[in-house]
Formats: structure tokens, sequence, C-alpha cells
């Protein structure tokens, strides 16, 4: 696979919208804000509804023809959806939960979808200006801040004591999992947001078990980044994560992972409970 750097073309452009993005969520974070709460109890800020006015406007600057399914505009129905080929999916701030704890744990997650597999995405930490970028093509490449170089990233190969991702807010229990999937001890790193997956991208992690509910727009950046660095995002039958298959847009659990030539699928067996 040829690795080109994302100064020119779509995914500077996606690059472009994400920090105007997160120039917008800053200015809010900066300053005193209010919390509402969503029908499901997660928590909504200004933040989330200007990152998406300003992702919005840019989607439809750059490509009019495409759609966007994001978490803070109303989702198109099923018997719309399921006649697209290729799409936007949107999550304007991930991790809006470390957003109101100013952890800085939080994100801009935009990829284009086609096929049912994000063959572009762009993972923006807005608060130390890392930018994550990958496309189909063109490899995984990170940008420490705004017109910085952009460095190519790559996965790592799984040694022992692996260091597993977790979520730093959503308190799901893997522990017995995840000994049964590794066989040996392991480190855990918390992290918020699509970042858990961008740590195995950047091998500073090797993999990432989610167990509970996430959905489609929480993953599908991340997972092009990872997946361009080499790494894989597997259900737990061990099959690559796959949207707009359904009605929901809720993601079966899954496990994020550098190293693919371990047999995820045969660990995954022997690991998932009966």
């Amino acid at each position: 696979m040829s690795a080109v750097a994302p100064e020119t073309g779509l995914l500077a452009e996606v690059s472009a919208i994400a920090r105007e993005a997160g120039d917008a969520i800053l200015a809010i974070y900066r300053d005193e804000f209010t919390v509402e709460h969503k029908d499901d109890k997660s928590p909504l800020t200004a933040a989330d509804l200007a990152a998406q006015r300003v992702i919005a406007a840019g989607l439809a600057r750059i490509a009019p023809d495409i759609p966007v399914l994001s978490e803070e505009a109303r989702a198109a129905p099923w018997t719309t959806r399921q006649a697209w080929s290729r799409y936007w999916l949107v999550d304007p701030l991930d991790g809006t939960r470390e957003f109101v704890k100013r952890n800085g744990e939080f994100t801009v997650n935009i990829a284009l979808v086609q096929d049912h597999r994000p063959v572009l995405g762009v993972v923006l930490a807005p608060v130390t200006g890392e930018l994550f970028a990958a496309a189909d093509g063109q490899g995984a490449w990170l940008q420490q801040h705004a017109n910085g170089q952009w460095q190519p990233i790559g996965v790592r190969a799984l040694a022992a004591p692996a260091v597993v991702a977790g979520s730093r807010s959503h308190g799901n229990d893997t522990h017995e999992f995840l000994d049964a999937l590794l066989g040996t001890p392991y480190q855990p790193f918390p992290m918020g947001s699509s970042l858990k997956f961008c740590l195995i991208a950047r091998a500073v992690a090797d993999l990432y078990l989610r167990l509970g509910p996430t959905s489609e727009w929480d993953t599908a950046a991340a997972q092009c980044v990872l997946e361009q660095a080499g790494g894989a995002v597997l259900d737990l039958a061990g099959d690559p994560l796959r949207y707009n298959t359904k009605d929901s847009v809720l993601n079966p659990e899954f496990l994020a992972v550098g190293d693919r030539a371990v047999d995820w699928k045969a660990r995954l067996a022997k690991a998932r409970p009966a």
C-alpha cells in the first residue's frame, strides 16, 4: 500500500473541516457552559451543536451530493439509508462526558463509508491538536498540531504484557474476557472517546475490547485510521465491523486490535461467553 500524506485532496479537506469544528468546540470548552441531557440520558452541550453546524456546512460545501448521518442531526429512516452506497458518518463531539469533565479526551470524528466500510476517516483531539487521518490507498497519518508535518503511523506486533485501552467513563467489566483472550497479564490504559483506537494505530496500545453499546458514528472514523495503520476492528465472531446494514445504528460488541497476524477469530471463539 502506498502512503500519501493528506496535504491535498479530499482527506485534506475533511481534515480542515475537523480542525474548524475543533476550534468551535474549544471556544465553548474554555468558557462556562451548561449541560443538557438527551432522551437516553447522555449529555449534550452547545459544543456538540456548534461542531455539528461547522461539519454539516463544510461537507455540504465539498461534497453536496453525499448524504450525512450524524449523532446530532435527525437520522434518515432505514428505508432511505438502505439505498445509500456512500455517505458521511459523523460524531461532532465524541466523548461529551470527557468534555464535561474537562480532561481533554474527546474527539471530532468524520468518516466516509462506502459499501458498508469506512474508506476515509479523520479523528481530531481538539485540546492536544492531534489529528489522525486515513483513507484507502493513503495509509494512516498523524499531524501533531495545525499546520504541522504529517507523520505516518502504524501498529505494532503483540507482545506481553499487552497494553489494553479501555473506556474512561463506561464501566464495562472486561477482565474475565480479556484474561481468556490474552492468557497473560496485561496493562490497562484508560482513555476517553475514539482515541482508544488511535492509541493502537500509533503503536502505544495493542487492543481495545468494547462490551456494551456504541453507535456507528462512535467508531467509523477511528476504525478507518486503525485499519489503514495495519490493524482491525472485529465483532466478537471475528468478522470486520460493518456499517449501515440494518435499521439500528448500534454496533455489536467488538474488539479493536493492532496485530492482525494473531488468530483473533480463534481466540475470540475460546474467550467469548457461551
